[in-house]
């Protein structure tokens, strides 16, 4: 009945029922809103159980992926492992929900580029060293190493105890990084060389790859500083672009092969007694992060730093064994008079980067501090024991 308010529906048999068809579409709307809330329950109801599931325990969740470049190449052992185990640990300790990629110098960008890649959001994290960019922020040195200064043990406590990372945020903040502590390479090795060095004057014109505050004492010295990615070091010293080149130590430069281009492996690290590398962090995108994750990834950084330090430990005199005892590298140690004369080109190279950089002044008076303290208290425990250990067993191998 077109037009009309009322129809009936009646069957053999049946009382003619009425029906008023504004009632028929509230039922209608009742039983569709019915339907609706009931499936916003049980997506809730899962929706809580996935946030109260253990670990193990799977279903739909949403990954956030990130990516981290770094300054070595791809899985170079020790410096590139440790960015690796970083997001290992992530994995794991998110069950999951966030996914950090590692890549190596050049696939994403260069090698040197990588604190623009982290500061412009091109990448969410990044793995280096901060003297990489004394260029931009002068007090950057002081967060990987110091000539002269503390070692890895010594440069964690700093950070960690001493004021050194708030130091270190407040360097990178203008850039929208967080800086997190990323391993420490322990004391390296002075470096490579073809020719022996027994006074200043062997380093007059000798062309060299060491970067930071190194790099102008070396060149004041008489030398040519020379600043190349890792990548690059082996083809360079084989060249003959580059005279000498350090590195990192035992470790890692076997793994590089540099025993197969150079004759002399010098000792001490005067350059690097303590080298503590860095993980760079958008500071945009950890705050994005749910509290949660903004703390595995602190905590995942805080145990890879400390990882790299054991591995070091453990590997390095094994590689130095192998390089003098399988491939005869001759081990050299520095004149003392060479080490003075670079240790009074550090005081120079010093006074002239606080006096032109009032950050870089601000974080020296908080480091030296630090390192005059803790320079008194090992000279009596660590270097004490140490000087002791080697005294009696020396003694003891004697009389046997």
């Amino acid at each position: 009945m077109v037009g009309g308010a009322v129809r009936e529906i009646a069957g053999p048999g049946v009382t003619p029922v009425k029906f008023n068809r504004e009632a028929l579409a509230v039922l209608v709307l009742a039983a569709v809103l019915v339907v609706v809330l009931g499936l916003w329950a049980l997506e809730h109801a899962a929706d809580r159980d996935m946030a109260t599931a253990g670990p193990g325990v799977t279903g739909a969740q949403t990954t956030i992926h990130w990516k981290l470049v770094t300054t070595w190449p791809k899985n170079l052992p020790g410096l590139g492992h440790t960015p690796e185990v970083f997001a290992e640990l992530v994995r794991e300790m998110s069950n999951g929900r966030l996914d950090v990629r590692v890549y190596g110098a050049g696939e994403i960008v260069p090698a040197f580029e990588v604190f623009d890649a982290v500061s412009s959001g091109v990448s969410e994290m990044g793995h280096g060293a901060s003297y990489y960019w004394k260029g931009k922020i002068p007090a950057s040195v002081f967060f990987t190493a110091v000539p002269f200064g503390m070692t890895g043990q010594e440069m964690n406590g700093w950070l960690h105890y001493g004021g050194g990372m708030a130091l270190w945020e407040e360097a990178y903040a203008p850039a929208g990084i967080v800086p997190l502590a990323g391993g420490s390479s322990g004391v390296q090795m002075a470096g490579w060389f073809n020719r022996e060095i027994n006074s200043v004057g062997d380093l007059k014109g000798l062309r060299m790859r060491i970067p930071g505050l190194a790099g102008e004492v070396f060149s004041a010295a008489g030398g040519e500083a020379v600043r190349i990615p890792g990548g690059e070091v082996y083809t360079a010293l084989q060249t003959g672009v580059i005279d000498a080149v350090e590195w990192v130590g035992p470790y890692n430069d076997l793994a590089l092969g540099l025993h197969e281009i150079a004759e002399y492996y010098y000792y001490p690290g005067w350059h690097e007694p303590g080298s503590m590398l860095e993980f760079t962090v958008n500071a945009e995108a950890l705050a994005s992060l749910p509290e949660d994750l903004q703390a595995i990834v602190r905590g995942a950084a805080r145990a890879a730093n400390q990882d790299m330090l054991d591995e070091f430990t453990a590997r390095n005199n094994r590689a130095l064994r192998e390089m003098i005892e399988v491939h005869d590298v001759k081990l050299r140690r520095l004149p003392d008079d060479v080490l003075a004369a670079l240790y009074r080109g550090s005081e120079a190279a010093m006074a002239r980067l606080v006096a032109e950089d009032p950050l870089a002044a601000k974080v020296h008076a908080s480091f030296s501090q630090f390192m005059e303290n803790v320079r008194a208290y090992h000279e009596i425990s660590e270097q004490a024991y140490i000087n002791a250990r080697r005294d009696v067993m020396g003694e003891l191998i004697r009389e046997e």
